[in-house]
C-alpha cells in the first residue's frame, strides 16, 4: 500500500510508483482525479477523459483508463457498480466497505457493513478456492425516490 497522509499525498505517490516519467497528460489525469477526490463526485472514465481532453487533446483513452484501474488495484478508488451494469468510480480512502446505490437516480451511499467470515470460509470451503477477498454491491431505491414514486 502507498505510504502517504492525505488522499493528494496517496495519489502523488501512486502516480510516482506507477511512472517515472512526469508528462503532461499523467500530470492533468493525476490533478483531476485529487479534485474529483477532494470533491466527493463519482465519475466515469468517458467524463475524465473528455474533461481532460479540453487541456490535452492527443489524450488517450486507453492512457486515462491505464491509469484508473491502477488507482483501483492498489485500493486508491473503488469502482461503484450500479443495477444497469454500469459503474462509476469514486475515492474512497476510509477503509473497507461497500456501497448501496439506489436504481432510480444512482444516489450511492458507503456502507460498513460485511460478509461474515464465517460464511467466506464456508464458501471457500464448498468451492475448494481460497478466498482472497469480495466485492459486494447492494442495489434499492432511496427515500426520496421512492417518496417521489409514491406521490406520482
Amino acid at each position: 500500500m502507498i505510504e502517504a497522509n492525505t488522499t493528494a499525498e496517496k495519489i502523488h505517490a501512486a502516480f510516482d510508483a506507477i511512472s517515472l516519467r512526469h508528462t503532461r497528460p499523467r500530470r492533468l489525469i493525476e490533478e483531476r482525479v485529487i479534485e474529483l477526490a477532494n470533491s466527493g463526485a463519482n465519475f466515469t472514465i468517458d467524463d475524465l477523459w473528455q474533461g481532460i481532453r479540453e487541456a490535452e487533446p492527443r489524450l488517450g483513452r486507453a492512457t486515462v483508463y491505464r491509469a484508473i484501474e491502477t488507482l483501483v488495484n492498489l485500493g486508491l478508488l473503488n469502482r461503484v457498480e450500479f443495477a444497469d451494469g454500469t459503474h462509476h468510480y469514486r475515492v474512497c480512502d476510509n477503509g473497507h466497505h461497500h456501497h448501496l446505490t439506489c436504481t432510480e437516480c444512482r444516489h450511492v451511499v458507503e456502507v460498513d457493513i460485511c460478509v461474515p467470515t464465517e460464511l467466506l470460509t464456508a464458501v471457500g470451503q464448498q468451492t475448494d478456492f481460497a478466498i482472497e477477498g469480495h466485492s459486494l454491491a447492494l442495489f434499492g431505491r432511496c427515500s426520496q425516490c421512492r417518496t417521489d414514486h409514491a406521490e406520482n
